[in-house]
């Protein structure tokens, strides 16, 4: 029981860490493997879905909220949004793969606001998402480093 509600605490704080909101995942994410190292693949399914999930709420006010009034605190910057654009511009879809890093979440809200395939953009993200907690997971357990 208190797993499954731990479980469920770090589903929330990928998924928050993920959007315009700041936050950070990855304390819990590291936590919890120190603390239940056998359950490894569980964490990270966990987190790497929440995580893309709360992705997808970006890209999904990318998409439909673009010309909306958003309040401020939660406006992205406009210097933020013109780096992610330029970058988006640059490279494509596959700046995606960048979506772990903290521009990242702005180049999610691009990806919807230029009307990305929908399954492109959660394979990219996804897999950018998993590969990161992957790499940080086999860190803190010691496999790496």
């Amino acid at each position: 029981m208190v797993f499954g509600s731990a479980l469920f605490g770090l589903f929330l704080a990928a998924f928050i860490a993920a959007t315009p909101v700041p936050f950070q995942s990855e304390i819990i994410f590291g936590g919890m493997l120190v603390a239940e190292p056998a359950r490894f693949w569980v964490i990270l399914a966990v987190a790497s879905v929440g995580n893309t999930l709360g992705s997808c709420v970006n890209y999904a006010l990318g998409r439909g909220l673009a010309g909306m009034s958003i309040p401020e605190r939660f406006r992205i910057p406009e210097a933020a949004m013109q780096r992610a654009e330029a970058w988006f511009r640059r490279w494509g879809v596959w700046s995606l793969l960048l979506s772990w890093m903290p521009l990242g979440d702005v180049l999610t809200v691009v990806a919807g606001v230029l009307r990305t395939p929908v399954w492109l953009f959660v394979a990219l993200v996804a897999l950018a998402k998993t590969g990161r907690y992957l790499v940080l997971g086999l860190i803190v357990t010691g496999f790496i480093g």
